[in-house]
């Protein structure tokens, strides 16, 4: 786990292959669907942002978690895993220590979802569209969201893929609050990538006869999250595991099962609903 040589150069290929890896999952997806997902699931994103912050803060008091390590967890279930807490990291003045901790405890449990969640889901019955759902709002970074998704099928992937990217526009606006609290000036960006996933989208519509080329697109997107999940793991650490502690750890499991079961629990009822 520590045998990495290279590990800032690792995290940059990794980040790069998983949103070149999202834009050609574009080329094999309807734009009309991709709308009308992303306009459903807004509210779904927002109401679960929102809600699993309190939480987790709440969690994270309780636990005696510190605050830094308490708000970079939460804000990764939340939101999107890794990527949310580094750009939440400068703007809470969170030490490199804290961010570790953070990432350490989220690669773990994104580890265990992409395992867990297609079993979980086989057993209960959940059909593709409800898996895509689920995987989208409740696992926290999005290469395993579409790990998951590949596992049970292409419509869940689909589904997945783009609920988890509106989850992920949620970056923006939880940076720009937390710098106005804390009086501090923050630096954010538009995940820009989004768009180059929706023009990948409309170029399959606009353009239907290279179908066979579009198809060897998308399918060599879905390898490259292979690609992104081992490099992603390779960047790990022995030493940043150890450095987790029972106490942060406890509260990333709890909070991911609570946000886990109640959102599966939501679905099962027809409250979260495409």
């Amino acid at each position: 786990m520590n045998c990495n040589p290279w590990p800032r150069y690792v995290s940059r290929i990794s980040k790069l292959a998983l949103k070149v890896s999202v834009v050609g999952l574009g080329f094999g997806m309807n734009p009309s669907t991709i709308l009308h997902t992303g306009k459903v699931s807004f509210v779904y994103t927002a109401v679960g942002v929102t809600a699993a912050m309190g939480l987790g803060l709440v969690m994270g008091r309780f636990l005696s978690v510190p605050f830094n390590s308490a708000f970079l967890i939460s804000t990764g279930t939340a939101i999107c895993g890794g990527s949310a807490i580094a750009a939440v990291t400068p703007v809470i003045n969170a030490r490199e220590h804290e961010a570790t901790v953070s990432l350490s405890t989220v690669f773990i449990l994104n580890s265990l979802a992409l395992v867990l969640f297609p079993w979980i889901g086989t057993a209960l019955g959940l059909t593709q569209t409800q898996f895509g759902l689920w995987a989208a709002l409740a696992i926290h970074d999005m290469s395993s969201v579409v790990g998951a998704g590949l596992r049970y099928g292409h419509d869940p992937l689909l589904v997945a893929t783009t609920v988890k990217l509106v989850r992920a526009l949620w970056i923006v606006p939880l940076v720009i609050s937390s710098a106005l609290v804390l009086r501090v000036r923050a630096k954010t960006s538009w995940p820009g990538f989004i768009l180059f996933f929706l023009a990948a989208a409309v170029l399959t519509a606009v353009v239907p006869g290279k179908a066979s080329l579009w198809a060897v697109v998308s399918s060599a997107a879905k390898a490259g999250f292979s690609l992104t999940l081992f490099l992603i793991g390779a960047g790990i650490t022995r030493k940043a595991v150890r450095q987790i502690g029972w106490r942060p750890l406890a509260m990333a499991v709890l909070l991911w099962i609570i946000v886990s079961v109640v959102t599966l629990g939501c679905i099962d009822r027809g409250w979260i609903a495409l």
